[in-house]
């Protein structure tokens, strides 16, 4: 591999490496939530559909939300060094 292949993989790295940091920890609260609601509805044997539905969209809103500026940061942060590599594919 040459040199501008290996800076394509190493930007689909920080590409795919960004979208996990991104992504990440709304999933997990969407994660957590769901299991203890579905925790909770098999030991009540409640089987409501909007019980399972509206806490997990709220709970990943909410973290949204509550992480909204570090995850713009974070978003800046990549596309600076994406613009930055513009000038190495003479696209700039």
């Amino acid at each position: 591999m040459d040199k501008l292949d290996l800076q394509i993989v190493e930007m689909a790295r920080d590409m795919l490496v960004t979208t996990l940091i991104l992504a990440g920890p709304v999933m997990l609260v969407g994660l957590v939530v769901g299991v203890l609601i579905s925790l909770f509805q098999a030991l009540t044997s409640v089987q409501e559909q909007t019980m399972s539905q509206v806490p997990k969209m709220l709970a990943v809103l909410g973290a949204t939300l509550l992480l909204l500026a570090p995850m713009l940061q974070v978003l800046r942060d990549y596309a600076e060094r994406v613009l930055t590599q513009l000038q190495t594919f003479g696209l700039s």
